[in-house]
């Protein structure tokens, strides 16, 4: 078992981009404004154990049907790509639903798929065919504080950035993200062809 800081750093990184917390400020709001409240250590939780159980399972699950990790890595590079543009261009995906209940906005859409959403678990097993497993979950952690804090002080974040703030901030952690993209692609569809 071997630590290394620059891989929990770059794997820490790569998941701050993908979950994009800071760009998620505005829909956190608007599912806080719609329930009432939101329970953040719940949601942060459930998103931690979803992430770790795939980073162990998502492998065999793979197997079962038939694809290995670097395959998978090439798609998860794919779905990135189309994050970072969605990211970078402001273009919408996420559909808003109307939620009553607070304990369901935690779970859904709050832990998923919003913070354990295609992306971050694609982009956990792309991690898995380069990282060693506990610098990621290092970075899993890492991630589940900075969300929990996040969705701890959510309103006042937004006061203090605005809405150019967290569109700058969006759009900066898009690039980071479209560069991600194309080195898991490019380092992974080198591994199918040899």
């Amino acid at each position: 078992m071997t630590f290394n800081f620059k891989e929990i750093a770059t794997a820490t990184m790569v998941l701050f981009a993908v979950i994009d917390i800071i760009g998620s400020i505005p829909i956190i709001i608007s599912l806080r404004e719609k329930a009432g409240h939101i329970n953040s250590a719940k949601a942060s939780i459930i998103a931690s154990i979803l992430m770790i159980l795939f980073l162990f399972l998502g492998e065999s699950i793979l197997n079962l049907i038939g694809i290995n990790v670097n395959e998978f890595a090439v798609a998860g590079a794919l779905i990135l790509f189309f994050i970072a543009l969605e990211m970078i261009l402001g273009i919408t995906l996420f559909k808003d639903e109307e939620h009553t209940s607070p304990d369901l906005a935690s779970i859904f859409p709050l832990a998923f798929p919003l913070l354990a959403g295609p992306g971050s678990l694609t982009t956990l097993l792309s991690l898995r065919a380069e990282y060693e497993t506990p610098n990621i979950i290092i970075a899993i952690i890492v991630n589940i504080v900075i969300i929990f804090i996040v969705l701890k002080t959510s309103a006042r974040i937004q006061r203090f950035l605005g809405k150019n703030g967290i569109a700058v901030i969006q759009k900066v952690f898009g690039v980071i993200l479209l560069a991600i993209a194309v080195k898991l692609f490019t380092s992974n569809i080198q591994e199918l062809f040899n």
